[in-house]
């Protein structure tokens, strides 16, 4: 049963979709872009909208089941809307009902799918949109499983065909601390070359620790109750290592377009977080297990295989890749990210622990005495396009990267910055070549990891 309502959010009036006096007809747009938001159960569906673009028309067509999840996400484009600071003017065309896929295909109001939610159905999304003529925005990861796997090689072939952008959400391209360790590593009188590296003693380590129950946008986050099921949302090999193992191939092999060949998996595992009945009522606001959950509740816990470890080469590079989930960081902590490339005259180590006050910290490692090279770089070359850049020695050949504030904007910023990556590349045609194979290559090497483990 189809309800299209249009949702007045620039005034701060959050209609009801079941509202039929506010039941409307949209006016054409006339920009370059107009998006659609396909099923939004993820709230990346709504960082993209912190922002407005000048480009991308500001009514944003949405076609979801009526629930929470819908409601959700509504909510957080009307608090955009009605901020103090930079206030957004986003207006919604809801339509709801369970046909909201087909009434996307049959209107098709905008050029492009926006998709963030459950994973196990979004490669489906994409074909159909990709199908059907429509470019595609979406959420990592596109897939996770190696029948995903094999409908993705069809849809990027189909893309291509018919002159479409399919792109995925790489916000971790944009993290300061990030972009400097992939700066300092393609400079030879620093960094020397990357090691090979060993499975005991990789050239690439990169951890991620997460945590179930947190803040957005200065809120606390409730998470869907699917979000547990790792037949939905995926395991924790394949949800947010898709960041770690694209920042591998980013960094270690900038501009280089990878093969699926060049990727050799040697050990992958999985773990579980467990979870009592308190905790998943504060994270999800249910009362109880919900009954498809109940295959993995034991001793009243639910247990979710939402850790992950892979070990595998890269182009020869030994590499290392793991992900935790805990359900909520002690007092005054949060989610961090530890990364180590080790070269033959520095390593570069990026730090998130308590010593950095949990902000992403970047320190060098000399190895052969380089340390004019490196006042050099930092200090003046990289001046020009990083203004404020210094160093502070913490101990021979030992020192920390001091990265001004103004460039730690934030894990929330970087949807707006990779969004204007996407609309870049739509208006001006210009991704580069290696990008869709190396798309390709990540989730290759991802759901290769998930075939490892699940063999032991």
């Amino acid at each position: 049963m189809k309800n299209t309502a249009l949702v007045a959010l620039a005034a701060g009036i959050l209609f009801s979709c079941e509202n039929k006096e506010t039941v409307t007809e949209a006016p054409k747009s006339t920009a370059e872009i107009t998006i659609m938001s396909l099923d939004p159960g993820h709230f990346h569906a709504g960082l993209i909208h912190k922002s407005m673009y000048p480009q991308v028309d500001s009514t944003v067509y949405v076609f979801a089941p009526e629930g929470a999840e819908l409601k959700d996400h509504m909510n957080r484009l009307s608090g955009y809307n009605n901020r103090e600071e930079n206030p957004t003017a986003w207006s919604l065309q809801v339509s709801t009902g369970d046909d909201y896929l087909e009434q996307m295909i049959s209107t098709k109001p905008g050029n492009v799918m926006m998709v963030a939610g459950k994973n196990d159905r979004k490669i489906d999304y994409i074909s159909t949109a990709i199908s059907n003529g429509i470019h595609v925005y979406a959420d990592k990861p596109l897939v996770i499983n190696k029948e995903g796997f094999k409908k993705l090689i069809n849809a990027f072939e189909e893309a291509e065909q018919n002159d479409l952008l399919l792109y995925d959400i790489m916000t971790e391209r944009f993290e300061i601390s990030t972009i400097l360790q992939k700066e300092l590593s393609m400079v030879p009188e620093v960094f020397g070359e990357l090691e090979k590296g060993s499975p005991e003693n990789p050239a690439i380590t990169k951890e991620s620790v997460h945590h179930f129950f947190k803040y957005v946008s200065g809120n606390p986050l409730i998470r869907p109750d699917w979000f547990f099921d790792t037949d939905v949302e995926g395991t924790g090999i394949v949800d947010v290592t898709t960041h770690l193992v694209d920042l591998i191939q980013w960094e270690a092999f900038p501009g280089v377009t990878l093969d699926t060949s060049d990727v050799q998996m040697q050990t992958a595992k999985l773990w579980a977080t467990e979870m009592d009945l308190e905790q998943f009522k504060q994270v999800t606001g249910k009362e109880e297990f919900s009954d498809f959950l109940q295959k993995n509740v034991s001793d009243g816990k639910l247990s979710v295989n939402s850790n992950g470890e892979m070990n595998y080469t890269l182009k020869g590079v030994h590499s290392k890749v793991s992900v935790i989930w805990n359900f909520q960081a002690p007092e005054g902590a949060a989610d961090t990210h530890y990364s180590m490339m080790r070269g033959s005259k520095a390593n570069l180590i990026i730090q998130q622990g308590a010593n950095e006050n949990y902000v992403a910290t970047l320190y060098v490692e000399l190895l052969d005495g380089q340390d004019e090279a490196l006042a050099s770089l930092v200090k003046e070359k990289l001046q020009d396009r990083f203004p404020g850049l210094d160093l502070e020695k913490i101990s021979d050949g030992k020192y920390k990267v001091i990265i001004p504030e103004k460039y730690h904007n934030g894990h929330e910023a970087h949807f707006a910055q990779v969004t204007e990556k996407y609309l870049e590349y739509f208006t001006n045609k210009n991704m580069p070549a290696w990008e869709v194979p190396n798309m390709i290559v990540k989730y290759f090497t991802t759901t290769e990891a998930l075939e490892k483990a699940q063999e032991n």
